[in-house]
């Protein structure tokens, strides 16, 4: 079976890393909108110098418009959920813009949760505090994600992988 996230696992840890599914890497990105904002600016000068010089402020309007939206895309293009299992520790790290979050649950105290919904996230559980994942899953594959994070966790449990 194919799977839109990565999975590694070895004897003791279980490991799935999502990210986002980006085209261009912020560089490549970088590259394209210098250019475009180069020919926009060389047809802007073009059309100024024939008299239509009120071209060049809706040019820099428009790769000012365009610079926010590469800033903010970039800015998001590394976003990543990795859930780690193993060694008596489940392990969710969620990066998001600026933001790292690392959260540390024992498996046997966990429950993952997942309502089956549209939009819907897996909620993964442990002593009244919820952490969602799967942001980065497309919907139609979160339930499979979620039945083999439960499918995991109880296998780990049951092997003993829960240290007293």
């Amino acid at each position: 079976m194919q799977y839109r996230w990565s999975y590694a696992a070895d004897q003791d840890t279980h490991q799935w890393v999502m990210k986002r599914n980006c085209a261009m890497s912020p560089r490549q990105l970088g590259c394209w909108f210098g250019s475009l904002a180069a020919v926009s600016l060389l047809l802007a000068a073009f059309f100024a110098a024939k008299g239509a010089w009120l071209v060049v402020p809706f040019t820099l309007i428009e790769i000012a418009a365009l610079g926010v939206a590469f800033v903010w895309w970039s800015r998001h293009a590394t976003d990543y959920e990795r859930i780690v299992v193993g060694s008596g520790m489940l392990r969710v790290e969620t990066s998001s813009g600026e933001r790292l979050s690392r959260v540390e649950h024992r498996p046997a105290w966990v429950r993952v949760e997942y309502g089956g919904a549209r939009r819907d996230p897996i909620r993964i559980v442990s002593s009244g505090k919820a952490i969602e994942v799967g942001g980065l899953v497309p919907d139609d594959r979160r339930a499979a994600l979620a039945k083999e994070l439960r499918g995991v966790l109880a296998s780990h449990c049951a092997a003993g992988g829960v240290q007293s």
